[in-house]
């Protein structure tokens, strides 16, 4: 058995402190949040409630789902995020796995045009008269289709295939007789599930939390995601707010379930992403690593 020393001791307990320090930095603001969405605003404030939920009330939940529109908000979110992430994915492995191979022709060429994207972009205007021009304004394509897939995600991956993927497996799957295509899917994609977890959460998430391009590009409410949903109702709430005509107690009240709405919808908009993670956590850590490793 191999004897640790006093020294590799003593770095295992000072990682042990470093990595507890980070936990802490990480988990309290969101224990924060969640306690400080159903407690008093008044504790809150005041500095009383400092982890755990002091004088439990719900009001800020009820005033935002008592708003019918979150529920068409958060249809509208999870039909951007399940099929813009199936797009991402059907556009990104072919590309990545394309370019990790050796035999394409002009490969060079072609990583230079997509590494160029990363230094260059035509920016908002340009943009929008393309996303204007191709019928996608007041439509989800609008969401969906300008930010499909990024030079980063492309590299990501066709490292991962270049890693992970031997030439003799697929040298040998050509002698057999099987086409590119059917390596591609039979072979190759069965043995990249962590690839494939890490680029559909990252662009999930980013979906989730679309908000710019869905305030430059929809005009229509019905089509509205969440993030502009919960947007509204902050907008709404602070308008209340800054209406001189209302009573100073009423004025108080509102002042308390503001605090409320704003913890309540940071919330509701980042919990089903928190639910999701666990079941993808064991690929995600596995993709991540891609290159930390080499044999």
């Amino acid at each position: 058995m191999k004897r640790f020393t006093l020294s590799d001791r003593g770095f295992d307990w000072i990682n042990t402190i470093f990595l507890l320090i980070i936990l802490v930095l990480i988990v309290y603001p969101l224990i924060f949040v969640l306690s400080a969405s159903i407690s008093d605003p008044q504790a809150v404030s005041s500095g009383r409630m400092w982890l755990w939920p002091v004088d439990i009330t719900f009001k800020g939940y009820e005033r935002v789902f008592a708003n019918d529109a979150i529920w068409l908000g958060y249809k509208n979110t999870i039909i951007y995020t399940f099929v813009g992430t199936a797009i991402h994915l059907f556009v990104l492995l072919p590309c990545a796995y394309a370019l990790s191979r050796k035999e394409l022709m002009a490969k060079k060429f072609i990583l230079w045009f997509i590494l160029f994207t990363m230094l260059f972009n035509g920016g908002l205007i340009p943009t929008y008269l393309v996303v204007q021009s191709l019928g996608m304004l007041d439509t989800m394509w609008a969401i969906i289709i300008p930010n499909v897939v990024g030079a980063w995600s492309i590299l990501v991956a066709r490292a991962f295939f270049q890693q992970s993927i031997p030439d003799q497996l697929v040298e040998a799957s050509k002698i057999d007789g099987a086409s590119d295509f059917y390596i591609f899917i039979r072979v190759v994609l069965p043995l990249s599930l962590p690839i494939i977890a890490v680029m559909a959460l990252f662009h999930a998430v980013n979906l989730w939390n679309q908000y710019f391009n869905a305030l430059i590009y929809l005009s229509d409410r019905d089509k509205y995601p969440l993030q502009l949903i919960l947007r509204e109702i902050l907008v709404v709430n602070q308008m209340q707010l800054n209406d001189p005509g209302g009573s100073a107690e009423s004025l108080v009240d509102q002042v308390k379930t503001a605090g409320l709405i704003k913890y309540a919808v940071i919330i509701v908009s980042s919990l089903p992403l928190l639910l999701v993670y666990p079941f993808v956590q064991r690929f995600f850590v596995q993709g991540v690593l891609i290159g930390s490793i080499k044999e």
